[in-house]
């Protein structure tokens, strides 16, 4: 183990390179970081609303609207299930939490009713089934969502925008942007370095609400216009505000997508190009065999993309959407297809941009700490086992630091205080290996063995346990990551950092630097024998 090897001086001065290539723009003022070469790396640390001030969002989940939505679908797919059966009405009545319709013939109610059995769906996970059918006097009869399932739209809306907004700001897990539940239909949002709550607000607002919609060419839009609607249709309008009239019926929506990604069109212009999973694809193919020539609207966030007309059935389950945009509007469609739909409209109750004066005074017991500690370790060190090992030690323990900086600047994690203190653990999880390192070659210089046979056994037989304790740690840090959010994450990720620099910068840096100092100095004795 104690050998000069020409691969591990080459590792270690590449990575001692890049460390400090990497670290460096953390010393540099903004202007001085602009004006640095292509090639370079620019980027700094991210600090923590904690350290550096930010964003911070009281949203509200709009409950009201949404279930408002999930009855007006509930209306239309009863209104368009009896058209397609070829049964009659007198006229469907919406009621809160679902609607009554009236047969027009007798003679086929059961076959109604059973034709409206057929939109119960099947059970949830819990054997709950989220709709009931009822047969009412007067060959009615009522659909509508359970008292159970009007309950639970809220706590799953407020879950699942949770997720939505996380995924949209942070797809990383490492910016610690963190959504928290607040009440029974709140979120709150800390955004770390954001000062325009404003943008924030625009990027979390849109609820990408992704839908494919066949056009009502039955009827006039000019008569719509003016307010002759038909209670199967609504009027909307593209972003140039050419009206559209189109069924309300949803072929296909974006809880079907699986994938969005920023193309081009026939012309080169930016585009965007999507692909559905299985039921998507084959709902998409289905709609569109069954209506070659008619144009069909690609409506996103309740406005018009485009409304191209159906050439052929398309069963590939993929396809484009175009229009007039920007590479910068198309990439932040993109993101928010793939981030997922909102599933129900925010209300900002609150917004404020939180200063960075506190943060200030934060930084700095946070670097008074960190300094405090390293200059603890080195004392130690250097006490315990002299200039040379000790020193060894301490040039390690400095590597470490820098490629701790440089990792966290390369993949923009953001440091918070809790990542101070998982920095602050690293230091001294590194330093333990050599301690482990050092007293292992103590102990068997003790016994008598030699000093290339001592530091051998050193390296050798104190792997084992050098490993096993940092696996332990990164099993630690793992479960801390999945699990938490926010701050314990940060804490998590800089202790994953810390744990595979300290493994390279306390075994490598003690083997390289002893390594010479043995074939140079050819010592009869070990210093820290005594």
């Amino acid at each position: 183990m104690v050998q000069l090897s020409r691969w591990k001086v080459i590792v270690l001065v590449i990575a001692t390179i890049l460390g400090i290539l990497l670290a460096m723009p953390n010393l540099l003022s903004p202007a001085q970081r602009a004006a640095l070469p292509g090639f370079l790396p620019k980027n700094g640390l991210n600090l923590g609303l904690d350290l550096q001030g930010g964003s911070y969002l009281l949203l509200e989940v709009d409950v009201p609207a949404m279930r408002e939505k999930r009855v007006s679908n509930l209306v239309e797919d009863v209104r368009t299930t009896l058209q397609e059966a070829g049964i009659s009405t007198n006229g469907l009545q919406r009621e809160t939490g679902g609607v009554v319709v009236s047969i027009a013939d007798a003679a086929r109610y059961d076959a109604a009713y059973e034709a409206v059995r057929g939109l119960i769906g099947a059970p949830g996970p819990n054997g709950q089934v989220e709709r009931a059918a009822t047969r009412l006097s007067n060959n009615r009869i009522r659909l509508a969502f359970t008292d159970q399932a009007l309950n639970s739209m809220g706590a799953s809306a407020v879950d699942q925008s949770i997720e939505v907004i996380r995924r949209r700001l942070d797809s990383s897990g490492t910016k610690e942007i963190n959504p928290v539940r607040q009440g029974a239909d709140r979120i709150v949002i800390q955004a770390p370095g954001q000062s325009d709550p404003a943008e924030l607000e625009r990027l979390i607002g849109q609820t990408a609400q992704l839908t494919f919609q066949m056009v009502d060419t039955e009827n006039s839009v000019q008569e719509a216009a003016a307010g002759a609607v038909p209670p199967d249709a609504e009027l909307l309008a593209d972003a140039n505000g050419q009206p559209y009239l189109v069924k309300r019926r949803v072929l296909v929506s974006g809880e079907n997508l699986t994938r969005a990604t920023v193309g081009a069109d026939q012309s080169g212009r930016p585009a965007i190009d999507f692909r559905f999973d299985g039921a998507g694809a084959r709902r998409f193919g289905a709609a569109t065999a069954a209506n070659i020539g008619k144009p069909f609207a690609i409506i996103l966030d309740g406005k018009v993309v485009s409304a191209p007309t159906i050439q052929g059935a398309i069963t590939g389950g993929s396809g484009q959407i175009t229009g007039s945009f920007t590479i910068a509007e198309a990439s932040e469609m993109v993101n928010l297809l793939n981030g997922g739909a909102l599933p129900a409209p925010l209300k900002v109750e609150e917004r404020r941009t939180v200063t960075a004066e506190l943060g200030a005074d934060a930084v700095s017991a946070g670097a008074l700490s960190t300094a405090i500690g390293f200059i603890i370790i080195v004392t130690f060190m250097i006490l315990a086992y002299g200039l040379l090992f000790g020193g060894v030690s301490v040039i390690g323990l400095v590597l470490n630091g820098i490629l701790i900086v440089a990792a966290m600047s390369l993949t923009q994690a953001t440091l918070t205080l809790p990542g101070i203190a998982g920095l602050i653990l690293t230091f001294a999880v590194a330093v333990d290996a050599n301690v482990l390192i050092y007293e292992r070659m103590r102990d068997e210089a003790r016994a008598g063995r030699s000093v290339i046979a001592s530091m051998d056994a050193g390296f050798n037989k104190a792997m084992g346990t050098i490993i096993d304790a940092n696996l332990t740690t990164l099993v630690a840090a793992g479960i801390m990551f999945v699990f938490g959010q926010g701050p314990v994450r940060g804490f998590a990720w800089t202790l994953t950092i810390g744990v595979f620099t300290s493994m390279f910068s306390s075994v490598l840096v003690a083997q390289v630097l002893l390594a010479y100092w043995l074939k140079v100095a050819k010592p009869k004795k070990l210093p820290i024998a005594e």
